[in-house]
């Protein structure tokens, strides 16, 4: 049996530990973040204490669950990764069955949490967003095209819209827009990882853009998503959900992307992508909160 599948002797407690490494709580940091800033723009001031606690730990623990799935079914491909080899699965510290077993308990008990404490919208919603990224993105989309990343960014950008459907019961134009704004956000803050590390997927044999297409090409698209990405980043001030203040962030946030993917495109370099990669990460982050400031600055 291969060590990828089979687990070595270990503790519950560091199997457990293992399995929230799985979990990309780093990642899914971010995630919640932006669910509870879709929360709080959602509501006159702040939302109601239980419905927010509620809903953000069962989209964090969906999400949680569908990280393990996505690590489960990339063991192999993680074990010729620099990035990736040292995850528990790729390891063989946490076997197939077990992270079945406890990414369906952590998963449905998101799902359950969200249906009975929050709205069934948001649960339907949140599976479908589970589904996207575990199933289409992970086992369809990125062993197949180039174009993974755009067409799977979906299930990526929706926490915003999570967090605005627990407080409201529905989806409106400004979920819609914060939705768009992560969904645009991604394939330029994942081509820079994916340029950098393009020796890697290609010796994992994955179709990212810089593997299939070349740096440039991918560095041209990316200018032109934060080009985009730039216009979406103001809907939110045209469509009155923020003011002047967030207004004058994005503007200053917007350039400092469009510099780097400028010059990443102009005169590209593994260290400028590393740079431009972390920037989008911090990007996002500073976006969101100005936004959550300025919120309750009107």
């Amino acid at each position: 049996m291969s060590t990828l599948t089979r687990a070595p002797g270990k503790t519950l407690g560091q199997r457990l530990a293992a399995f929230f490494e799985l979990c990309k709580p780093r990642v899914n940091t971010l995630i919640v973040f932006t669910a509870m800033i879709g929360m709080f723009l959602a509501t006159p001031a702040f939302p109601p204490l239980g419905l927010f606690l509620a809903a953000s730990l069962g989209i964090a623990l969906v999400a949680g669950a569908a990280a393990a799935i996505n690590c489960l079914v990339e063991q192999r491909i993680d074990a010729r990764m620099a990035r990736t080899r040292a995850r528990p699965t790729a390891r063989g510290e946490v076997s197939t069955g077990e992270t079945l077993a406890l990414a369906g308990l952590v998963g449905g008990s998101g799902l359950w949490l969200l249906h009975a404490l929050v709205n069934p919208l948001t649960m339907w919603l949140t599976l479908a967003t589970f589904l996207g990224y575990a199933v289409i993105y992970t086992i369809v989309l990125k062993p197949a095209t180039p174009m993974n990343i755009v067409i799977g960014g979906a299930s990526g950008a929706m926490p915003p819209l999570l967090g605005w459907s627990a407080m409201t019961g529905g989806v409106g134009p400004e979920a819609l827009v914060l939705f768009l704004i992560v969904f645009i956000w991604t394939p330029p803050h994942f081509w820079a990882l994916a340029c950098y590390r393009r020796d890697e997927y290609a010796k994992a044999g994955l179709p990212m853009l810089p593997v299939t297409h070349g740096v440039r090409l991918t560095c041209l698209h990316s200018l032109l998503y934060v080009v985009m990405l730039s216009g979406a980043s103001a809907l939110p001030y045209t469509l009155g959900m923020s003011g002047p203040w967030y207004l004058a962030a994005a503007l200053a946030l917007d350039a400092v992307f469009l510099a780097y993917a400028f010059a990443l495109w102009r005169r590209y370099s593994d260290a400028l992508a590393r740079r431009t990669f972390r920037w989008s990460i911090i990007y996002l982050t500073l976006l969101f909160a100005a936004l959550l400031a300025d919120h309750f600055l009107r």
